[in-house]
């Protein structure tokens, strides 16, 4: 192969689950160039990295509302333009689907559990078990495409942006308490209360919302104030992360930061960190990751509560020690 097309636009934890996969595309067909069709806005994640050699932007909002006709001719002009050996359609949409048929691919793959009629556009399908953890799905897809999987996985990550007018001393502990399905996030109460029972070390709370929080003196509020990268650097720099199952859960996952995920009605073993240090909290439980094997996580739902907030506090405080300076 001489060019290989990876189309996977969105989510943001679906791209890092995506990521070995390309990585050992990249391995099998290290003379062929890669591009990876994504939205813009998950762009920043794949700078620096060595398995891809361009970038084909797809502007989704850019396609809505009256506007859309002209926004998408000159889009589909350079798609049919890429002309790939291959297409890999790790989104397994109808929508994705029609990306690869577009961009001219001489071959077309895909997996089994593609939706809304993807699969008639596949040349080749990769058997898939939906129970299986995605990196495991897409790890299948790759091996379609010649990828040999090992023990060792690649899966490389940006270094991140620093922010600026924020010290990363003293050491901190990171929490991402915002997710977009329902039910996954964190009350204000939880968040506080989470805050108020590390005291007096600093917990940095970031991402995406809407919430007016009244945190305590120990909390470093930047919601909504952080790029993409910059929550990359705050990941790779905290001396511990607690998540919801979210996007920024999985990257800390695929860069070994120490980890607690937080899951209500999600199942942790097809959508949980993929890490097996990584500690995950449902219905009341907390494990690692590695433990699955043995000891499956309740499958009840149960939602997070204050009564929790103690065993998250035993667990973490031991790797993050008060810092005599605050003390």
């Amino acid at each position: 192969m001489k060019s290989i097309l990876i189309i996977k636009p969105s989510s943001l934890g679906d791209i890092v689950h995506t990521l070995p996969a390309v990585a050992l595309v990249a391995d099998a067909h290290p003379e062929a160039e890669i591009t990876w069709v994504i939205n813009p806005e998950f762009a920043p994640l794949l700078r620096g990295n060595p398995d891809v050699d361009h970038i084909h932007i797809f502007p989704r909002g850019e396609f809505r509302g009256l506007g859309a006709a002209t926004s998408l001719r000159p889009w589909l002009k350079i798609t049919k333009k890429l002309q790939p050996d291959v297409a890999l359609d790790f989104q397994g949409l109808l929508r994705s689907a029609l990306i690869a048929k577009m961009s001219g691919a001489k071959e077309i793959y895909g997996m089994s559990d593609a939706r809304e009629g993807a699969r008639w556009f596949y040349h080749r399908v990769a058997k898939v078990n939906r129970r299986e953890h995605a990196v495991e799905r897409y790890l299948k897809l790759a091996e379609c495409a010649g990828g040999i999987v090992t023990d060792q996985l690649r899966c490389p990550f940006p270094s991140g942006d620093k922010l600026p007018r924020f010290d990363e001393y003293p050491p901190f502990i990171l929490l991402h308490p915002f997710a977009r399905g329902n039910g996954k996030s964190l009350s204000n109460r939880e968040i506080e209360e989470l805050c108020d029972a590390f005291a007096p070390t600093r917990v940095v709370v970031v991402g995406q919302s809407r919430q007016q929080l009244n945190t305590p003196p120990n909390c470093v509020e930047l919601t909504n104030q952080t790029s993409l990268l910059q929550l990359v650097r705050l990941i790779r720099v905290a001396r511990f992360i607690i998540s919801v199952d979210s996007g920024p859960m999985h990257i800390a996952a695929a860069v070994n930061a120490p980890l607690l995920s937080i899951h209500t009605w999600t199942d942790p073993r097809r959508i949980g960190p993929y890490n097996p240090d990584a500690w995950v909290w449902k219905n009341g439980k907390i494990m690692r990751v590695s433990e699955f094997d043995t000891t499956p996580p309740p499958r009840r739902r149960r939602t997070f509560k204050t009564k929790h907030i103690p065993a998250v506090v035993d667990l973490v405080r031991p790797l993050v020690p008060i810092d005599p300076m605050l003390a």
